[in-house]
This record gives structure tokens, C-alpha cells and sequence, in this order.
């Protein structure tokens, strides 16, 4: 039997090891936004921009948001006008900064997704520009109606036939580069979601594996090598996600505060494995607790990714959505897994021996 100074020994390390543990949790465990676009993890409809009608050097613009907004980056020493739904002038993108007419009707309109905004009394397309300044940099995002789909109900020819991809909408946005006019060419598309019959038995079999690894794994090594899997997938999920950001500077800043969670998860999983191979399984279960509420809560705010055709990622989409699938149902599986784990690996104390216990009766 172990004796007292040692369990109290070993107790106390066990104690530091999860005390830090919940530091890191309570420091980092916040859902990870840069793995969404504005709140927006997958959707099946997607945007591009085709073509435009004549070059703008050092000009990027690209669709966002599924299809529900454009962001332009002028590199340019030029200024780029982009124009209204009334043609008028709307946004004008220099080197200074962007300013925004304020007479503008997609000033106003722009501001919800579905349009439904009572306009100013003094906004006139046809009126001179009232220009006000909102961006000192040389770049803007704005939600554009004419790139998306704006009705709640389905499109019709998903409705006809749902398990086709269609093109929704060939649209046109005027913008001027230098004063020269320029025509946008963009599409926005539908795509069939995924299989359900063939991922939601895949996701429950991920939450199911937890589960038996912490309630009949014979050591605590079956639920820390599915906790290292777990996180394996929240790294590659960190490394192909692309960051916000329209220069290098802001996506490698962005990409330093979206590690910090898997860092940590990094730490934790080690501890976890070393512990349970070294026989420890009831400290391999309690970081596989913390460790699968981290990932639980870093894959929530992905969650579209598990139902929807287009996903944001640098890799494959069936990576990003098995990846995601693990944070959350794996999460699950590592928190209900790591009850059985740390009920069946917890030290018994033996009981003490006759002549200890008439030692210590109350007399």
C-alpha cells in the first residue's frame, strides 16, 4: 500500500498539473471566430468573382460571406469608385483611405441583408456626393445586394431539384478604376449539402468511441490516443483555416491569437498520453476532460461546417468537416469518456488495519 507521504505526494502534483490545466481553459477555451466568415462557418450557396472587363493593376476584389458581400484591397497609387444600385457613386477606395456618400441609396440599404431600410430624407441618388471618410486604409468590405440571394425561401431551381448544383445568379457590379469604368462579372451558386446518411453516423460513431474508451478501456491509453487524434484535428483545422486579414502583418497576427487555444491543447494532450502510458489513467482522464470541453467549445462556432456544401478552408472540405466533426463530437466523447475514466482509475485507499483503527477510536 502506498504510504501516506507518498499519496499525499502524488496528490499534490496532481492537483498543480490540473489547477494549470484549468488556468489554460479559463484563459483560452473562447469559440475561435477566425475559423468563420462574419459568424459564418459553411453554407451551400458560394460567390466568385469571374472576371472583370478590363485590368485593375494591384486591385483585389473577392466575394465573402457565401456570397453576401465584396471586399476590395487597393494596392494601387489609383482610386477605385464602386457604384450604386441607382448607378450612382457609393464608395471611393484610394490610397487615402474609403470614403462613402452619404446621399447614397446602398449606403443605407447595405446595412441589413434583406434591404428592408427606411431611407433618409436627404439621400438622392442624383444629388452631388456627400463624401464622409469611414477607413483610412485602402480597403473595404461592404454586404452588396446584388450578389446574393435575397428571399428566405429556397431558390426555385433547388426547389425543382435539390440534389443539383445550380447557378443562382450571373450579376454585374459598375465600378471605375482611375476614373476608367470597369464591369465586374460575378456568379453566385447552390450546392447540394452533404450525405446526411452518410456523416451523422460517422459523427455519432466519434462521440460513441469516447465513450467506450473511457467506460471499458482496461487503461487510460484508449481515451489519451483519441484526445492526440482530437487534436491533431483542431491543429489541422487552425492550419488550413484561412485568417482574416489584407495583409500579411494583420493574417500573421490573426494566426498568433487563433494558436493560443491549440497551444495549449498541445500542452494538455501531452500530459494526457504520458500519464496514461505511464499507468496514470486517472490523470489521463481528468486532462481528457478539460482537453474535450476545450474542443467541444473551439468546434461550436464551426458547426455549419457538419451539414453545409461550401466550408471556409485552405484544404479539402471533407478534411475541414471530418475535422470538425471531431472537435465537437470528440469533445463530447473525451467529457463523457473521462467519467468513467477517472471513476475507474482512481487510487483506492486501503483501509487501515485493526490495530491502526483501535489506535485512532475515540476513546
Amino acid at each position: 500500500m502506498p504510504s501516506p507521504r507518498s499519496m499525499g505526494a502524488w496528490a499534490s502534483r496532481l492537483s498543480s498539473v490540473l489547477l494549470a490545466s484549468v488556468v489554460l481553459v479559463l484563459t483560452v477555451a473562447t469559440p475561435a471566430g477566425a475559423h468563420s466568415d462574419r459568424g459564418v462557418a459553411g453554407s451551400n450557396f458560394a460567390g466568385q468573382v469571374l472576371r472583370t472587363s478590363d485590368p485593375m493593376p494591384a486591385v483585389s476584389l473577392r466575394v465573402t460571406e457565401f456570397g453576401d458581400s465584396l471586399e476590395l484591397l487597393n494596392g494601387s497609387p489609383a482610386t477605385v469608385t464602386v457604384f450604386g444600385y441607382s448607378d450612382e457613386e457609393y464608395l471611393r477606395i484610394g490610397p487615402g483611405g474609403v470614403w462613402r456618400n452619404a446621399n447614397s441609396p446602398a449606403t443605407y440599404l447595405n446595412l441589413g441583408r434583406d434591404g428592408n431600410v427606411e431611407l433618409p430624407a436627404h439621400v438622392d441618388p442624383r444629388a452631388d456626393p456627400d463624401w464622409r471618410q469611414v477607413s483610412t486604409q485602402p480597403e473595404y468590405s461592404w454586404h452588396d445586394h446584388r450578389t446574393h440571394w435575397m428571399l428566405d425561401s429556397p431558390p426555385p431551381q433547388v426547389v425543382a431539384d435539390p440534389d443539383s448544383q445550380h447557378t443562382i445568379i450571373e450579376w454585374q457590379v459598375p465600378v471605375a478604376y482611375d476614373g476608367r469604368p470597369v464591369t465586374v462579372d460575378g456568379e453566385l451558386t447552390w450546392s447540394p449539402p452533404p450525405a446526411k446518411g452518410l456523416w451523422w453516423p460517422l459523427y455519432l460513431l466519434i462521440g460513441l468511441a469516447g465513450v467506450l474508451a473511457g467506460f471499458l478501456g482496461r487503461s487510460g491509453r484508449p481515451l489519451a490516443l483519441l484526445l492526440a487524434i482530437v487534436t491533431v484535428a483542431a491543429t489541422w483545422h487552425l492550419l488550413a483555416t484561412p485568417q482574416p486579414g489584407l495583409t500579411a502583418t494583420d493574417r500573421a497576427l490573426a494566426m498568433g491569437a487563433a494558436s493560443l487555444p491549440t497551444l495549449a491543447l498541445v500542452g494538455i494532450t501531452t500530459l494526457s498520453v504520458r500519464g496514461a502510458f505511464r499507468g496514470n489513467g486517472l490523470l489521463a482522464g481528468m486532462l481528457a476532460a478539460i482537453a474535450g470541453f476545450m474542443h467541444f467549445v473551439q468546434g461550436l462556432p464551426d458547426m455549419d461546417v457538419l451539414w453545409s456544401a461550401n466550408v471556409i478552408t485552405g484544404g479539402p472540405t471533407v478534411l475541414a468537416r471530418l475535422s470538425v466533426a471531431l472537435l465537437i463530437f470528440g469533445g463530447l466523447g473525451l467529457m463523457v469518456g473521462s467519467v468513467g475514466a477517472v471513476r475507474r482509475f482512481r487510487p483506492l485507499l486501503a483501509e487501515p488495519a485493526p490495530e491502526t483503527r483501535r489506535a485512532i477510536a475515540p476513546t
